[in-house]
């Protein structure tokens, strides 16, 4: 059962928006020889449950009854292999700057969908998950809007994120 959505940012070639490369990269069509950063994504088979682009339009690649190989080596509150139990949400985005609020409205349309009969999920960042390792949605992701616009209780987010505000 999916118990936490997991935010994170995306852009190929980064800072570049509104190609079709992301889509390409997740079904695993991107032709690799298209741009020189690309070859950095070489032999990586990875896969996002949507996709939300700077526009606001949301692209679903994965089922949410399915899994997607999105959080990598990941923990949530005591439990490891997050990919096990959640749904990546990929924003098409660069860490360290802001996102649309467009985006931010069809995130909370998404989360708010994800909400059955009163079993919220948790929802945090690739960078909460992956501590260390990762670092999106990053610093240009506005979590206090996010939780503002959510209206969700605090036990739904990372404490650290709680705590701050």
């Amino acid at each position: 059962m999916v118990s936490l959505a997991v935010v994170h940012s995306i852009s190929l070639p980064p800072g570049v928006y509104g190609g079709a490369e992301v889509e390409q990269f997740f079904l695993n069509q991107l032709d690799l020889s298209a741009h020189p950063y690309f070859d950095v994504l070489r032999g990586l088979r990875v896969s996002a449950h949507f996709f939300i682009r700077r526009d606001g339009e949301c692209v679903q690649f994965v089922s949410c009854c399915e899994r997607a190989w999105h959080a990598g080596v990941s923990q949530w509150r005591g439990r490891t292999n997050c990919n096990d139990f959640s749904i990546g949400i990929e924003l098409e985005g660069l860490e360290g700057e802001p996102f649309e609020a467009v985006q931010y409205a069809k995130l909370v349309e998404l989360l708010n969908a994800l909400d059955h009969d009163g079993r919220r999920v948790d929802v945090a960042g690739h960078q909460h998950v992956s501590t260390g390792r990762k670092a999106d949605p990053g610093s240009g992701f506005d979590w206090s809007r996010l939780m503002a616009d959510l209206t969700w209780p605090a036990q739904y987010f990372p404490e650290e994120l709680v705590t701050r505000s």
